[in-house]
């Protein structure tokens, strides 16, 4: 049935009967037909990038046969997710080492702030990561066993602007720290330094010694890791910028230095712009990989895999085109040398709402509470009770139920039902960033009226007669979103104009939903029977 359509000038008004589909229609996603990236391409070879999401500043360990991978989360909650791999290429979540930020003050959104770049480490039989919060300062969390549970944040050092972490446990038992500045906070930038520290992390016992610096005015150097390897001490770490920078390896034969310094990759001819800041992994075998992020704008810091081999006790990371030791990214390449891996796996995206818990790839926009949400008051549905939304501004709302864009292009289909009585409820999808749109649900007597909001206006509004509305977002190339809802035979209307996403502070645009009042208080819910991300058809 075509709706008849009313044009307003920017505000369209639809009057759309939409009714059931098919619930579990592309329940499993994890297949290559489905699922819209998938970096593994079953021959033996990968294609970069290897996770095409916003997992910014990554960090990488092996213990055993295993790979662990831990990234900045900024504001978002539960913070630092760890993901598992067995071949470095296809990759789950497992945990998140962090429920909350410890601080208050993150209650309430922070853009850009809270955990930034952290170094994930194993070492006396368990697993530790070491992050900055660079308002308040250096903290350390560990688990006996990276699935179970993380204690509690313990604050190393406090400082402003004190970033990017990373310990070293020596051969002797001594162990140390690197960290950078951030000159927004501690006035001074572009400085690495090293300091002793007491070998369970709980305390740095000196202020140890400046290693490398570069001048203040140019583009950032930062984001060290610390390593040995043949009698050398290693810092690996980005200079020149995230989007346009390249990464630098600095070695010495004392952990102090003085240290020697090589360029090691490079964009060179190649479109991966800025590679650099992550970490290098050894294989089982003896292979060595380096794992980095590239700025790819509205999709956030997404990770790529590089070979390394090592000459003169350098390593050269990514192919040498030139023969001049400084390698360049490679786009696709053989995979590594583990055995079988893990076969095919990729972070999860789809929540049917159906197990006891939220899947692992949610996070909410500032510090959360259990009591935002219920998987058990209604089977196989989300139940999200509404927070109060000040001035009716999304970037202000810490109750958005979020994930991150997992591919260039996709869909993301979700089905919501309001009960009747509180005019005060909505709840729809939303696509958050810098700028923000949100496809609004509201109950009404009639049905269910619909909005296109953004951040400073309507651009459409819509009425629905069904007793569920179904909705759906396409995201194309570049960002580009086209919201609307799904007809009684599955197809897709598009309700109102295009929206362009935008990147968040510093991190990539987000996708998910959200529930929430303008009232002091309600009694109200929206109830959310699926979420599943598909191709952008």
């Amino acid at each position: 049935m075509q709706p008849d359509i009313l044009y307003n000038r920017s505000r369209i008004q639809h009057r759309v009967t939409v009714i059931s589909m098919n619930k579990r229609r592309n329940r499993t996603l994890s297949s290559r037909a489905t699922y819209p990236w998938v970096p593994d391409r079953g021959d033996g070879t990968y294609c970069n990038p290897i996770l095409h999401a916003d997992y910014s500043d990554p960090d990488v360990i092996r213990v055993g046969e295993d790979f662990y991978l831990t990234a900045s989360s900024f504001n978002c909650t539960p913070g630092l997710p760890i993901l598992h791999s067995r071949d470095l290429v296809n990759w789950t979540i497992i945990n998140h080492a962090v429920k909350n930020l410890p601080h208050p003050r993150y209650d309430q959104v922070q853009h850009g702030q809270g955990i930034w770049a952290p170094a994930i480490r194993y070492h006396a039989g368990k697993f530790w990561i070491i992050f900055p919060m660079p308002d308040e300062g250096i903290y350390v969390t560990t688990a006996n066993e990276p699935r179970g549970q993380w204690s509690e944040p313990h604050l190393l050092v406090a400082g402003k602007g004190l970033i990017d972490p990373c310990p070293l446990w020596d051969d002797d038992g001594q162990a140390y720290l690197v960290h950078a500045y951030a000159g927004s906070r501690a006035g001074i930038r572009n400085k690495l330094r090293v300091r002793p520290m007491v070998p369970d992390a709980t305390q740095l016992t000196g202020d140890g010694r400046i290693v490398s610096e570069i001048p203040e005015h140019l583009p950032a150097f930062e984001g060290p890791k610390f390593y040995t390897r043949n009698g050398w001490y290693y810092i690996s770490a980005p200079s020149g910028g995230v989007t346009t920078g390249w990464q630098v390896v600095l070695r010495s034969r004392n952990v102090y230095g003085p240290y020697e310094e090589k360029v090691v990759l490079a964009q060179r001819s190649t479109p991966v712009n800025g590679p650099h800041q992550g970490a290098l992994v050894d294989t089982p075998s003896g292979e060595w990989w380096f794992v980095h992020f590239q700025d790819a704008g509205v999709y956030g810091r997404i990770v790529h895999l590089q070979p390394v081999r090592w000459e003169d006790d350098w390593p050269l990371i990514g192919v040498d085109q030139d023969a001049d030791g400084i390698g360049c990214p490679v786009t696709d390449y053989q995979k590594p040398s583990v055995g079988n891996g893990n076969g095919v796996a990729i972070p999860q995206t789809t929540d049917e709402f159906d197990g006891p818990q939220l899947g692992l790839q949610w996070q909410w926009h500032s510090n959360h509470d259990e009591s935002w949400y219920s998987l058990s008051e209604r089977p196989e549905h989300l139940r999200l009770y509404p927070q109060r939304m000040l001035d009716r501004d999304f970037s202000k709302a810490g109750n958005l139920l979020l994930q991150k864009f997992p591919a260039c292009e996709f869909s993301v289909d979700t089905e919501v039902e309001l009960p009747p009585g509180d005019a005060h409820v909505h709840a729809g999808l939303i696509v958050m960033g810098e700028e923000y749109c949100a496809l609004d649900v509201k109950r009404e007597s009639h049905g269910y009226k619909l909005c296109l909001l953004t951040r400073t206006e309507s651009l459409a509004e819509f009425i629905c007669t069904s007793p569920k509305v179904y909705l759906r977002i396409k995201v194309g190339e570049g960002g580009v979103c086209r919201f609307g809802v799904v007809r009684s035979d599955g197809s897709f209307y598009m309700l109102g104009p295009l929206f362009q996403a935008k990147a968040g502070r510093w991190i990539g645009a987000k996708i998910g939903l959200y529930c929430a009042t303008t009232a002091l208080t309600s009694t109200g819910y929206a109830d959310f029977a699926r979420f599943a991300l598909g191709n952008s058809i």
